[in-house]
């Protein structure tokens, strides 16, 4: 078996899009910004990105009824590429975990600087 597993903390920067499928399983996109210092060949390095979450089914709908703009999570899940409607391909996290994390246990210059 091949490894697909990724772990990302970030802050939710746009607004959750929510969609229940024709099969009735609800399906949440967010979109997380990720800032970190990472080392790398012995220098320190800044580190940005901005990636999709999709979180399906009724255990993850728990934790996305109450993630808003600003809220900071960490997601456990596997990546694959999407297809958008433009025709542009993205990769996508697919979360099988969420956790949301208390902004006051990071404070700035750690897991997430100010913007």
């Amino acid at each position: 078996m091949n490894t697909n597993r990724l772990v990302l903390s970030g802050k939710i920067c746009n607004a959750p899009i929510k969609k229940v499928s024709p099969a009735g399983v609800p399906h949440c996109q967010l979109v997380i910004e990720h800032r970190s210092q990472q080392q790398e060949s012995g220098f320190v390095r800044q580190v940005w990105c901005r990636i999709t979450i999709i979180a399906s089914g009724k255990k993850l709908q728990q934790v996305t009824h109450s993630v808003t703009v600003g809220s900071r999570i960490t997601v456990i899940g596997f990546i694959s590429s999407h297809k958008g409607a433009n025709g542009l391909t993205n990769l996508v996290i697919h979360a099988e975990q969420i956790k949301l994390i208390d902004s006051g246990d990071y404070p700035n210059g750690t897991l997430f600087p100010s913007s």
